[in-house]
């Protein structure tokens, strides 16, 4: 048998190895000519109109409000006057027994900004206390800022009630439930027989509320 030579062997584990070296040299190298297949991608068109800036129209101006005063007296031009300013304030009331002489009422306790309604055309809100009906009509009554004196009988301080005598023809009487009364305002000290019995009287005209 042959038995290869030690320099044919060597030769042939060379040219083994450049064989591999220039395989491996030849898979690292970029591919230069590759072919690109199919189409390259685009872009998404826009669908559909652009989007257009909000324009701002300006508001109509509101039509001006008709005038109305408390608890529905549309179109009155008289002011709307409440109890919060007719109590807001503290009256001593002097007292008097009887037996001594009537003492003056200090006529400087109500503030001028009340004094300034004397004379006037108001429209007050309150609770009707009836004091003479005549042919099922409320001619004189009290216009209370609650109902403490008409279910509890507790009684109002002098600056919390006006009296009232009605001009006309008198009113329906309405209880529990409050009433705008339009008339002209006194305000001022008032007594009889030496006893203070108000600050604020009313000629009323009318009546407005439920049940009226």
């Amino acid at each position: 048998m042959n038995v290869p030579s030690m320099k044919s062997l060597s030769a042939a584990a060379i040219g083994f190895v450049g064989v591999t070296l220039m395989g491996s040299w030849l898979l690292a190298q970029p591919a230069t000519n590759t072919v690109l297949r199919g189409e390259p991608i685009k872009p998404v068109g826009v669908r559909g109109e652009p989007i257009k800036p909000a324009v701002l129209v300006p508001a109509a101006p509101a039509a001006p409000a008709a005038p109305t005063g408390p608890a529905g007296l549309t179109g009155t031009a008289y002011p709307a006057l409440g109890f919060d300013k007719l109590a807001g304030f503290t009256y001593v009331v002097p007292e008097y027994t009887g037996t001594n002489a009537p003492p003056p009422p200090n006529t400087n306790q109500i503030p001028a900004s009340v004094r300034a309604f004397d004379g006037q055309k108001v429209a007050l809100r309150g609770f009707m206390l009836p004091l003479k009906v005549e042919s099922g009509k409320v001619t004189e009554l009290l216009l209370m800022r609650d109902q403490s004196m008409c279910c509890f009988g507790a009684v109002p301080r002098i600056n919390e009630f006006v009296t009232v005598k009605m001009t006309g023809g008198g009113t329906r009487a309405v209880m529990d439930q409050a009433v705008t009364l339009v008339g002209k305002l006194k305000v001022g000290e008032f007594s009889e027989n030496g006893y203070l019995l108000g600050i604020y009287q009313m000629d009323g005209e009318r009546a407005e509320g439920p049940g009226l």
